[in-house]
C-alpha cells in the first residue's frame, strides 16, 4: 500500500516574505558566501559544471532554511517552496522583488579567479 504524499507547507504572503528574506541572507552569510565563491570558482564558468558544483550548494543553502518552515529536507522541498514563491509574484511585488534577488545571485555571478583557457591567445 502506497503512503500518502507528504504534505506541502502552506505559508501566506507575509511567512513567504520572511522566508524568503532569511534565504537571501543565508548567502549573504560569510561561510556561504565562500561556499558559493569556491563552488563557482571550480566550475569556471562552464554550465555544466555549475550545474554539478554550484547549483547543489544553493540548494543546500536554501534547504537549510526552508526545512525550518516545513518543507522536506530534499530537492523537493525547494521546488516545492520555488512554486510557492512564483504563485506569490504575481501578488506581492516585494516577494517578486525578492526572488528576483534571489534568482541572480547564485548561478549568475562571476567566478573570482581567473579561469584556465578563458582569456584567448
Amino acid at each position: 500500500m502506497a503512503s500518502a504524499p507528504a504534505q506541502q507547507p502552506t505559508l501566506t504572503v507575509e511567512q513567504t516574505r520572511v522566508v524568503l528574506s532569511e534565504v537571501i541572507q543565508a548567502f549573504a552569510a560569510p561561510e556561504n558566501a565562500a561556499r558559493m565563491d569556491e563552488a563557482r570558482e571550480s566550475a569556471c564558468n562552464d554550465m555544466g559544471k555549475m550545474l554539478q558544483l554550484v547549483l547543489p550548494v544553493a540548494t543546500q543553502i536554501q534547504q537549510e532554511v526552508i526545512k525550518a518552515y516545513g518543507f522536506n529536507n530534499e530537492g523537493e522541498g525547494v521546488l516545492k517552496f520555488a512554486r510557492l514563491v512564483k504563485m506569490y509574484e504575481t501578488q506581492d511585488p516585494e516577494i517578486a522583488a525578492m526572488s528576483a534577488k534571489l534568482k541572480a545571485t547564485p548561478m549568475t555571478e562571476p567566478p573570482l579567479g581567473d579561469c584556465p583557457g578563458s582569456v584567448l591567445p
